[in-house]
């Protein structure tokens, strides 16, 4: 069993601390910056064995430079090597390596960059997956690389996960997303429940995260979109039927950057 700990950066990032409990060996996902890591590692004792980069946006590779010191195992995918920290292990779709005796698969989800890919620890009890800027609770990341349907598609492919898969997101934009997420469903009673719970959390200065993909599945409207109540809204708001999944995915997107 995995013990694995948020480490705040800058405004609303996640870096997430992996360690197997009565170890001194961690792994760290996208540090985007290096400072949170080093005082952990400091005041636990611990050594840092490894680093699992999802993509190369600077919130979360920046940390690197001064973490990836001799030894250090940088993990990123394959199709982003000039624009990622070099790295000691490349990895794309189906890869297969080792973390603190976990076997760890390789997705790749594109759409909020071409490169971006996720990390699923599928034999753990219960899965864990760190999906960078993918998927969030109750939303899902912007569109700077990759097209509506490529996003949708990586999305679709999340959710065929075991329901209990503990999804590790590295942003707390919950709250935000609840917002707008609200006047897509207003009238979702699962939403509701978990505005009032995000709430409590944040009151507390506590994480909203991680969270069960068969949560997000009752209330994240970029994973509901074939949802008919969802899809009039959608039409609506669009003025034209949307008989694909990926049109009506795609309103939904714009429709949250406008907000």
């Amino acid at each position: 069993m995995l013990k694995v700990t948020p480490l705040p950066a800058f405004n609303d990032n996640y870096i997430w601390l992996l360690q197997q409990p009565g170890s001194s060996r961690c792994w760290v996902v996208d540090p985007g910056q290096a400072e949170p890591v080093q005082r952990y590692l400091a005041q636990h004792e611990l050594q840092l064995e490894g680093i699992l980069l999802t993509h190369h946006h600077p919130d979360h590779i920046g940390g690197v430079k001064a973490l990836a010191s001799e030894g250090v195992t940088l993990v990123g995918c394959v199709h982003d090597v000039y624009r990622l920290p070099p790295l000691s292990q490349q990895v794309a779709e189906g890869s297969r390596f080792q973390v603190l005796g976990e076997t760890v698969q390789v997705l790749e989800v594109p759409g909020h960059t071409l490169g971006h890919i996720a990390y699923l620890f599928a034999d753990h009890q219960p899965p864990l997956l760190f999906c960078g800027d993918t998927l969030f609770s109750a939303g899902c990341g912007r569109l700077f690389e990759g097209t509506a349907e490529q996003m949708h598609t990586s999305l679709q492919r999340l959710c065929q996960l075991p329901g209990e898969t503990q999804i590790y997101p590295a942003h707390e934009y919950t709250q935000a997303n609840l917002r707008f997420a609200a006047q897509v469903e207003p009238d979702n009673d699962a939403m509701t429940a978990r505005i009032t719970q995000t709430e409590a959390q944040r009151n507390a200065q506590t994480p909203t995260l991680p969270v069960r993909l068969s949560e997000e599945l009752t209330y994240n409207p970029f994973l509901r979109v074939s949802n008919p109540l969802i899809r009039q809204r959608l039409e609506q708001r669009a003025e034209m039927t949307l008989p694909e999944d990926s049109r009506a995915f795609a309103v939904l997107r714009a429709w949250k950057d406008e907000a």
